[in-house]
């Protein structure tokens, strides 16, 4: 299958949740209405596209069923993209390889702002029942569109197969534009406005919130192969933790946006790698954040069981 247009009327399904998708759609003319649960009794409209942007795209970067619904809103016209269709797409458009992170950059912000409320709330749930706690959150949610189907949903942590293999097609490459560092160097630091990405291939990287202070927290460990940073190209807002060498020898490769397309070009796999990270990262924040709604409807319910 190639990239074709193609035409729908008010009220046309485009996507449906649940399917097996293995195409993706720019938006030509028109607009569509993005639900959760579409016409079922618990149906949340989650957002409405308009021309220029995409949707379908993470069940192409990585095989996943459908998380949502994409219906016409009056007369549209979309270009459909097949999987095996993607990189052909991108070497006709590869201005278009930045747009799509960006678009799952956005996702990731504001997915990693809900998550947070979330288990805030979640935090002072466990700690002191009141059911006046609930009902802020539950309007907010609504509107986020994510908190009805929280109560119902299978609970599964997203696999990382999809990017382990993308890490072992950039392992067998060469990298000879990556810089070493030296045990406790500081790759970028917290509050910091970062306009780069980076890749590690050798070595090991900590990422801490407050390094060097009294309430350091290291929040994760990144090992060869795999891409971290990423906010910083794709937001340009300043970084909210601290990247630190903890091998001497650690060797990354460090990635501007305006290095993107020559990278499709001479290694394309580093551009899947990269999409690969950012769609597990999302996918893992819906779990986190479905995980805490849930336990948080749970506690409602059991509150109301008490009064």
């Amino acid at each position: 299958m190639s990239s074709i247009e193609k035409s729908f009327i008010d009220g046309d399904i485009i996507i449906k949740e649940g399917d097996t998708g293995n195409t993706f759609f720019q938006l030509l003319e028109g607009k569509v209405t993005v639900y959760k649960n579409y016409e079922q009794e618990d149906q949340v409209e989650v957002a409405v596209l308009s021309e220029g942007q995409y949707f379908g795209e993470m069940a192409v970067i990585e095989t996943y069923p459908r998380s949502t619904s994409v219906v016409a809103k009056g007369d549209v016209k979309v270009l459909e993209i097949a999987a095996e269709e993607l990189n052909e797409y991108l070497t006709q458009n590869p201005d278009k390889i930045l747009t799509i992170m960006k678009l799952l950059g956005s996702r990731i912000e504001s997915m990693t702002q809900d998550c947070e409320k979330a288990k805030k709330l979640l935090d002072e749930v466990r700690s002191a029942h009141s059911s006046n706690k609930y009902d802020g959150f539950f309007k907010s949610m609504i509107k986020q569109s994510i908190y009805l189907s929280s109560k119902n949903i299978r609970l599964e942590r997203p696999s990382a197969e999809a990017l382990r293999e993308a890490a072992e097609a950039v392992s067998q490459q060469d990298n000879d534009n990556a810089e070493s560092y030296a045990y406790g160097t500081i790759i970028y630091k917290q509050d910091e406005v970062g306009k780069c990405m980076y890749i590690l291939h050798e070595g090991s990287v900590g990422i801490y919130k407050n390094y060097g202070g009294v309430n350091e927290l290291k929040t994760s460990d990144v090992t060869p192969v795999a891409c971290f940073g990423e906010m910083g190209l794709l937001s340009e807002k300043a970084r909210d933790t601290t990247a630190v060498a903890e091998t001497d020898n650690t060797s990354v490769e460090i990635i501007h946006p305006e290095d993107l397309e020559g990278l499709f070009k001479t290694a394309p796999a580093k551009i899947e790698l990269i999409l690969k990270n950012l769609s597990f990262r999302l996918r893992n924040l819906n779990y986190d954040y479905f995980k805490a709604c849930k336990e948080i409807y749970e506690a409602s319910k059991e509150e109301d069981r008490r009064y």
